[in-house]
């Protein structure tokens, strides 16, 4: 099992200080959030996509652990200029690896929180028009 020490690596404590593109994204057409209740990490995650369905620019923001923190840079700086059938492709283990590390199944969880927010953020298209407030849940007029 690694050591603390290890899983501070100095690529892991370069983008947790210096972070790549960590801020909102200006013209971003894809956002979506997310938190790991266990810890508290939580990242939300705009992408800008062209007509084509490439990552023009990925952007996050968030507050959490180092791991949270560094893993949503680094994969933010890894998927721009992806397809979104490339980024579909990109798997949980193949982040864990672009993290380095070897980290423990609580650790992943810190880890791949970005990820599954990148997942879900390509299949949520922001509305420019829609200033509205949504809670997921059933319209009034849904209820029976």
């Amino acid at each position: 099992m690694p050591s603390e020490q290890d899983i501070y690596e100095e690529h892991v404590l370069d983008h947790y200080e210096d972070p790549y593109h960590r801020g909102q994204c200006e013209t971003a057409t894809h956002a979506e959030e997310g938190n790991n209740p266990l810890c508290g990490d939580e990242i939300r995650v705009e992408l800008n996509l062209d007509d084509d369905g490439k990552i023009r620019e990925a952007w996050f923001e968030g507050k959490g652990c180092v791991i949270s923190q560094a893993s949503a840079s680094m994969l933010m700086e890894k998927i721009e200029g992806m397809t979104l059938d490339e980024l579909k492709e990109f798997s949980a283990t193949e982040m864990l690896e672009l993290f380095g590390p070897q980290l423990t199944p609580n650790r992943q969880k810190c880890c791949l929180l970005s990820w599954r927010v990148v997942q879900r953020a390509m299949h949520s298209p922001v509305d420019d028009d829609d200033d509205s407030v949504t809670f997921g849940g059933p319209s009034l007029g849904e209820e029976s």
